[in-house]
């Protein structure tokens, strides 16, 4: 990314225009980003100039607590922290693409989004969320799953990869993964992919199945995945028991559950899933807003160091690729199962 022709632009007073989705790949060959390659673009020229921030002009005016199509009562949230952005895009939330928002994450770059079509503040995407306190900052809902459930899976070692290295070589992504407890020498191993990749994915089980001499498998094509995003839920307790009572009380019933740090992902009918995702939008208040975000969205004011173009382009092509950052080990876990539990609504709560 050589930024000097650009440089001599702005010094001269004059506005710069860029392409915002092309490159260069390995043979020098002008290609396309792919998607998202706008934002990203953005955000690296942002990062090796040293801009105070990245402002991304689109045709919402900012960051939801959910899709306001489906709950009016959504509020745009004046600040989000990069993991919660992160976290609320591959929930569902598709305002920006994750690879923008790894960037500037990794590069130290606010990005404030905002409308092309009116002067509303928008939202600012740092490190530091809108509230220290809330436990929830977002809903978002993934329309279009399917569960595949390998039924019967023998209890040894490099059984799970048996099954899902099958459905890598078709390069499906799968989502959440669920293994219960064996029972007898066997476990039953669920995880989702997206509707349309349904087809396929059968297909590659159907081999593992037969390869693996497991008891068979079943599958639904007609379920939607409902997620809450919250920084401050790795600090607090009783959110998930929040959300499940909220659900049971509605008579929803939850088919698979999935939880990181600051998500709580659930799998529900697709019939149930706008009256879900309205549900826990409001049990968590979402379109309260925080009392300590009363202040008007603000462009960060520290300064931000211009990167090496070399450096950058390094780091950039690092981030292409797969990288583990870190290995930690807890070895004070527990497992607890409660088995036979009848699949009704409530019975998670």
């Amino acid at each position: 990314i050589s930024t000097q022709r650009m440089q001599d632009a702005l010094s001269a007073g004059k506005i710069v225009i860029a392409a915002g989705f092309q490159g260069i790949d390995e043979a020098f060959n002008i290609t396309t980003l792919g998607r998202g390659g706008s934002d990203t673009t953005a955000v690296a020229l942002a990062a090796v100039l040293g801009a105070d921030s990245c402002e991304i002009y689109t045709d919402v005016d900012g960051i939801y607590t959910t899709d306001p199509r489906i709950v009016p009562e959504a509020r745009r949230t004046r600040r989000i922290c990069y993991d919660e952005m992160l976290e609320l895009s591959s929930a569902g939330a598709g305002v920006m693409h994750n690879r923008a928002i790894e960037f500037a994450k990794r590069f130290s770059v606010p990005v404030h989004v905002r409308s092309s079509f009116s002067d509303t503040p928008g939202t600012m995407i740092t490190s530091e969320p809108e509230s220290a306190d809330a436990p929830v900052c977002g809903a978002a809902k993934v329309r279009n799953e399917a569960r595949v459930t390998v039924l019967g899976v023998p209890d040894r070692p490099g059984a799970a990869l048996t099954v899902f290295s099958e459905i890598a070589a078709k390069n499906i992504a799968m989502d959440m993964i669920v293994q219960n407890v064996a029972d007898d020498g066997h476990a039953d191993i669920s995880f989702t992919v997206f509707r349309d990749d349904l087809p396929a994915t059968l297909k590659a089980v159907e081999d593992s199945t037969r390869k693996l001499e497991a008891e068979g498998y079943s599958h639904d094509d007609d379920l939607s995945k409902i997620s809450v995003v919250g920084a401050g839920m790795a600090t607090q307790t009783g959110v998930a028991e929040k959300m499940f009572r909220a659900l049971a009380e509605k008579g929803i019933n939850i088919l698979m559950i999935t939880t990181s740090e600051i998500k709580i992902s659930v799998l529900v009918a697709r019939t149930q899933a706008q009256e879900a995702l309205r549900t826990v939008h409001e049990v968590f208040q979402l379109d309260v807003q925080p009392a300590e975000s009363n202040a008007e969205v603000h462009v960060a004011t520290e300064p931000h160091e211009a990167m090496d173009p070399t450096e950058l382009v390094a780091k950039m092509e690092r981030m292409e690729e797969l990288i583990i950052e870190g290995i930690t080990l807890d070895q004070l876990q527990s497992l607890v199962t409660v088995v036979g539990l009848p699949d009704t609504p409530g019975l998670a709560a």
